[in-house]
């Protein structure tokens, strides 16, 4: 056999070769064989990460507790019922001839009190307030862990889909370098092209084996994270619906900013903080008044365990009712340093709040930023991929021709796997951005 017709059966069949394994690549229909794994949609990854999240668990708790919190306060508008038993035992029976009692050696007593605060100082009904105000608290943290847990579902979702695109370019990459490279092998042993052209080819295959490592391990790591996210197994397998579509950014920035500042639960946190801060400055000043307290009491004595009165006992039944009022009126500034305290927490949470706001901001255009520049991107590389496609067809056809070499061919191909890649990064940085801001707002996306 010739080497012309040796080298031509070469190329053929490295043609034949790239051709079906371009099909591979980009036929949407190539898919592994193996057992039916489960197939998680966004919708589902998304519910599976709020019913499984460990943190969300424990808002709830938290939310628990503050009611409890809250029933526990209430209970302070409310009387005290008390009952308590006493024996006591005189070392021998006492008379009084002057005044003609007797004082018996045994004596037993049974009292039944109910306590009614009347006044506290304004700190029951504040009291009850802040607990109040720390359910809402707890509310709006198990909201905020909620948004957080979709954001990172939408997250890890797609950046499985990215990991998972990118190491199918990477691999389609590395079979076409392996293919040229024994074709520039070929070339070089009939002497038709020079030591350096396979060397280039060599290194190239080196470096893109290279790349299919780490996009390997990148694929693996965002599958981890996926299932760590639900609570999966970690090496359990991921297969996901791919979502190509998306739905650019219709508005303007201070769109965004304004409903980030009128829906962010950071904010509205931040009031309840403040609201915090107010009662317990006022629970601080609350030893500036007296307190007025109401008292009933029974008493029964007796002789006996049964205190139903005996020898001694003039009057076995009694009752009375006190009304107390108590002031701790000098403490040597102990209440006026407390209120300073609290009117510097109280200041402190104002400040906290602006700071939160002017942190939002800043969180909404950054998102806004990146969302755009994801979304011009796609549309940049939309048209880079009919022009690379393009540019591999006529280097399909000029080498047909013998006026192009089977390299032109493999940069061809080389160039429009790297504008795939490009264009796979844009269009899942793009949802991930878009869930950021959204986050950022405080609104929940499920595309």
């Amino acid at each position: 056999m010739s080497i012309k017709n040796k080298v031509t059966n070469i190329i053929a069949a490295h043609l034949v070769f790239l051709f079906v394994s371009g099909i591979l690549f980009f036929s949407p229909g190539a898919a592994d064989s193996g057992e039916p794994a489960e197939v998680f949609t966004l919708e589902k990854t998304i519910q599976t990460a709020v019913k499984n999240n460990i943190e969300l668990k424990r808002a709830k708790e938290d939310i628990n507790a503050a009611a409890a919190s809250k029933n526990a306060s209430r209970a302070n508008f409310l009387p005290v019922f008390n009952a308590s038993y006493q024996y006591k035992h005189n070392y021998e029976e006492i008379t009084s001839t002057l005044l003609g009692i007797t004082t018996p050696e045994d004596e037993y007593l049974f009292a039944a009190s109910i306590t009614q605060p009347l006044f506290a100082g304004f700190s029951i009904i504040n009291r009850y307030k802040l607990a109040g105000l720390g359910l809402d608290a707890a509310g709006l943290n198990e909201k905020l862990t909620r948004l957080d847990i979709i954001y990172r579902a939408n997250k890890a979702y797609f950046s499985v889909l990215k990991a998972l695109k990118i190491e199918d370019v990477v691999l389609e990459t590395v079979t076409q370098l392996s293919a040229h490279e024994n074709v520039a092998k070929t070339f070089y042993e009939v002497g038709m092209t020079p030591l350096n052209d396979l060397l280039k080819s060599q290194v190239e295959l080196a470096n893109s084996r290279q790349e299919l490592t780490i996009a390997k391990n990148n694929l693996e790591y965002a599958k981890s994270d996926f299932n760590t996210l639900l609570r999966r197994p970690i090496n359990s397998s991921v297969d996901l619906v791919d979502i190509l579509n998306y739905v650019p950014l219709t508005n303007e920035l201070d769109y965004y900013l304004e409903l980030a500042q009128k829906n962010r639960l950071e904010i509205k946190l931040a009031d309840l903080q403040i609201e915090m801060a107010e009662k317990e400055l006022a629970l601080a000043k609350k030893d500036y008044f007296p307190t007025v307290t109401l008292i009933g009491t029974r008493y029964q004595r007796g002789t006996d365990w049964d205190v139903t009165g005996g020898d001694g006992i003039s009057d076995p039944n009694s009752w009375n009712v006190s009304a107390i009022a108590s002031w701790n009126f000098w403490e040597w500034g102990k209440t006026c340093f407390g209120a300073k305290e609290k009117k510097s927490r109280l200041y402190q949470a104002t400040l906290k709040k602006e700071e939160i706001a002017d942190k939002i901001s800043l969180e909404v255009k950054q998102s806004f930023l990146k969302t755009k520049e994801s979304e011009n991107n796609i549309i940049t590389v939309q048209k880079a991929i009919e022009q690379a496609k393009e540019n591999l067809r006529i280097s399909q056809e000029r080498y047909k021709e013998q006026i192009a070499t089977s390299t032109d061919v493999l940069d061809a191909q080389t160039l429009l796997s790297r504008t795939m890649t490009n264009y796979y990064n844009a269009l899942y940085d793009f949802k991930i951005s878009k869930a950021s801001l959204y986050r950022a707002m405080s609104m929940e996306l499920a595309e």
